[in-house]
């Protein structure tokens, strides 16, 4: 029998007893371990991203201007981070901001 994918047949066979080589069992284990990694940095990144603000949000929220945020930029008041090539706030700063919690 040639290269079984053992994760496949696991999911399509589920009642299936099958002997299996130490290295086709190590593979299947890292290929598992890969996919769960690769999901919890997908869910991490979705994560992040929906706490992030656009200019626009924080200025509506923090009734500011184009230029006063920007001055906060340049004196590090309100620092943004850079996401898909564009400027975002974390909503946990302007949060800070609005309370008075932020010097």
């Amino acid at each position: 029998m040639g290269n079984v994918d053992i994760i496949r047949l696991a999911n399509e066979c589920p009642g299936t007893i099958i002997s299996v080589k130490a290295s086709d069992l190590a593979e299947a284990a890292r290929h598992l371990v890969n996919e769960v990694r690769a999901d919890i940095e997908r869910q991490e990144v979705r994560k992040a991203a929906a706490h992030l603000l656009t200019t626009e949000q924080v200025m509506q929220r923090l009734n500011v201007s184009a230029p006063t945020l920007w001055r906060w930029r340049k004196a590090g008041y309100l620092v943004p981070v850079e996401a898909g090539g564009q400027l975002r706030y974390k909503s946990q700063d302007v949060e800070e901001i609005m309370e008075g919690r932020r010097k």
